[in-house]
């Protein structure tokens, strides 16, 4: 390939990877400004015992979902032609896999409840029964927007969906005041992915298991690694559950959703668009795969890292003002996990691209030690040292996960260590500067404050404090560096073109 087409060539994927990550971000920002305000909402209305007896019952159907599944739409993916034979096995394949799943979590309602020495888990997860069975009906051709990057469509399917859930739980909330309101919107969650499933693909699915073939040596791998993936995340459930309480798993879980916030909000998004990219690359040239990997870990770094260290270091004002007193058990948990989310961001588009390189037997052995490690960690430290302790366990597991993760990845796509550094050092030492000035400022990793003014007072000093002099620093060296090409250039040119339009769009909206 001459090498303007190639340039040309991987200048196309990551543009276009970057145009669907865009997407996904925005429907990850929205459904989680609807999240946001709807758990403000939901926390006034509900117990703690509620979101407890939901994440625990979750965490177990959800458990027994994962152990099913089959990744049929990574398979059709990654397939250079795949024919409407795979579409129709898959469809076949995930209706079987729903109807299985929900039988199981119907079938073990009962034990789980006695499990758990709580009767109002039966219930629940009878309901999460149907709603898993219901998930087998979605119509596979909407896999094809992922497969072609149109990530705008996959923006609309998940995010009206979603918007009728929380419409749905907020207002049985005020009804009810029970958790049953939280079932409810996850059933309606679940039936609104369904349907728009249909109404935005105009492809029509059919009962057949001709190319079970073609699907079933990769997902048997799949199969294996969901299986992994599920012991290890939903470890901390469980354990929790069972030594602490389902109180405990409540607090834990608000905690984990405060922690991870940069990486569930910015890092999946961007990796599950970026693995169509990094496919694509694969199918097509190796340097596009090199390229794509290092800009995207130095955008993601720019975002994250300072993101994830200013999380942690004002847990205390963002959960006192944001869910109220009875809610600071949850404090240690986002302090530990913000920090140990660091490398999560290079992990995780590590992980995509071992996934789009079908690298799966990694992938496998990786996530196997890490679920191990987390497990054994939890059963040491959560008896003695309570959420501190679990979240310590789970933090030093995450690490260490990660770690390899970019190591199996560096090494697949022959990149040195040392030019993966080169593209974060600047972000890297503006965020531990970030933190040393918040800390000797008394405001990163305080005492939370006991009324809720005192709390946004603390909470506005610190992000400005941190976001102001993690910018300032960060454009220091990036000009003392020569204003080289990279993340910080990236940026300002994205600023400088959005900029722009509004500039533009300003005499049209006088006129």
């Amino acid at each position: 390939m001459p090498p303007e087409t190639k340039q040309a060539a991987q200048g196309s994927i990551l543009s276009r990877t970057a145009f669907g990550a865009a997407w996904v971000v925005a429907w990850r920002m929205a459904t989680r400004l609807m999240g946001l305000v709807s758990t403000l909402i939901l926390v006034r209305l509900l117990a703690p015992e509620d979101f407890g007896l939901i994440a625990l019952a979750s965490s177990f159907a959800v458990a027994l979902e994962v152990c099913l599944v089959l990744g049929v739409e990574d398979q059709i993916i990654r397939a250079k032609a795949p024919d409407r034979a795979m579409y129709d096995t898959g469809f076949t394949l995930n209706l079987l896999r729903g109807l299985l799943v929900g039988t199981l979590v119907w079938i073990a309602a009962a034990p789980a409840a006695g499990f758990f020495g709580d009767a109002r888990l039966e219930p629940v997860l009878l309901a999460l029964a149907l709603s898993a069975a219901l998930s087998g009906l979605a119509n596979i051709g909407a896999v094809d927007f992922r497969r072609n990057l149109r990530f705008e469509r996959e923006f609309a399917l998940n995010l009206y969906p979603r918007l009728a859930g929380i419409l749905v739980t907020i207002g049985l909330a005020f009804l009810v005041r029970s958790h049953w309101a939280l079932v409810a919107g996850i059933f309606v969650n679940r039936l609104g992915l369904v349907l728009m499933s249909y109404v935005l693909h105009p492809y029509r699915p059919r009962l057949t298991l001709v190319a079970w073939r073609s699907l079933a040596g990769v997902s048997a791998w799949t199969w294996a690694l969901s299986v992994t993936n599920m012991v290890k995340e939903r470890s901390e459930s469980l354990v929790i559950g069972r030594v602490l309480g389902p109180t405990s798993v409540g607090h834990y879980a608000v905690g984990v959703e405060v922690a991870v916030l940069p990486s569930s909000e910015l890092v999946d998004p961007v990796c599950r668009a970026c693995m169509p990219g990094f496919a694509a690359s694969h199918r097509s040239e190796a340097d596009a795969g090199r390229a794509n990997y290092l800009r995207i870990c130095a955008l993601l770094a720019l975002l994250t890292l300072p993101a994830g260290i200013g999380i942690s270091a004002i847990a205390g004002p963002v959960i006192a003002l944001g869910f109220g007193q009875a809610w600071l058990e949850a404090v240690p948990v986002v302090v530990v996990l913000g920090i140990a989310s660091v490398l999560t961001p290079f992990g995780n588009v590590s992980s995509a691209l071992l996934v789009a390189h079908t690298r799966l037997a990694t992938l496998l052995a990786i996530a196997f030690g890490a679920g191990g490690a987390r497990l054994g960690l939890l059963l040491l430290l959560t008896p003695g040292h309570g959420l501190t302790g679990a979240a310590l366990a789970v933090g030093l597991a995450v690490l260490a996960e990660h770690m390899l993760l970019v190591q199996r990845a560096l090494a697949l796509l022959r990149i040195s260590l040392g030019r993966l550094v080169r593209q974060l050092w600047r972000p890297a030492l503006a965020t531990g500067a970030m933190a040393a000035l918040l800390w000797s400022a008394g405001l990163g990793w305080a005492a939370a404050p006991e009324t809720g003014g005192r709390a946004a007072l603390r909470l506005l000093e610190g992000v400005a404090l941190g976001s102001t002099s993690y910018a300032a620093l960060l454009f220091t060296l990036w000009a003392l560096s020569g204003r080289p090409e990279g993340a910080e250039a990236d940026l300002l040119a994205l600023l400088r073109r959005l900029l722009g339009r509004l500039a533009l769009r300003r005499p049209l909206s006088r006129a």
